[in-house]
């Protein structure tokens, strides 16, 4: 799968160039009932299983509602800091970002508060490796990080669903 391009404007929104975008109001209407749709089930603080859903329609989806999206690909990470690494230059975290699972959580919680009203965040962690050096243990560590993130968001009131698939 390509990666997914993102621009970041002014507000932080993560947007795609490419994601469909409704030029007619009757065409935004539709778009934002069909976004409740895609999401219609899924708790609005979760860590779940990708399933049926596809990034790039998720993509779609969190650009119109106005979320933030937040994208990484983990095919080619093998170990900790390979994944840790691959998180960080697809989420575009800063340079002194400490590559350990702390700092991880760091940077998915509180910046991100103190910068201002978030509206919301839709992350997708695709092809996490279930294999070699990064096994079970750190597989759920990862995860556990992410649950960690919707459940301090949950207190502030903030949707944040994170889906993920294993290689």
């Amino acid at each position: 799968m390509l990666a997914i391009e993102k621009l970041r404007s002014s507000t932080g929104t993560v947007h795609n160039p490419a994601a469909p975008q409704a030029s007619e109001p009757a065409e935004a209407s539709s778009a934002v009932a069909a976004d409740h749709h895609l999401l219609r089930g899924v708790r609005t603080n979760i860590v779940q299983s990708i399933r049926a859903f596809r990034a790039q329609d998720l993509q779609a989806t969190a650009v119109r509602l106005g979320f933030h999206f937040l994208y990484a690909n983990l095919a080619h990470a093998q170990s900790k800091p390979e994944v840790l690494e691959a998180i960080a230059r697809q989420f575009t975290f800063p340079p002194h970002f400490g590559k350990n699972f702390d700092a991880l959580y760091d940077c998915m919680t509180d910046p991100l508060h103190k910068s201002g009203p978030q509206p919301g965040f839709v992350v997708v962690l695709e092809q996490i490796p279930a294999f070699g050096k990064f096994d079970a243990e750190a597989r759920e560590q990862l995860l556990d990080i992410f649950r960690d993130a919707a459940d301090y968001w949950a207190e502030r009131k903030i949707p944040f669903r994170c889906f993920y698939s294993f290689l």
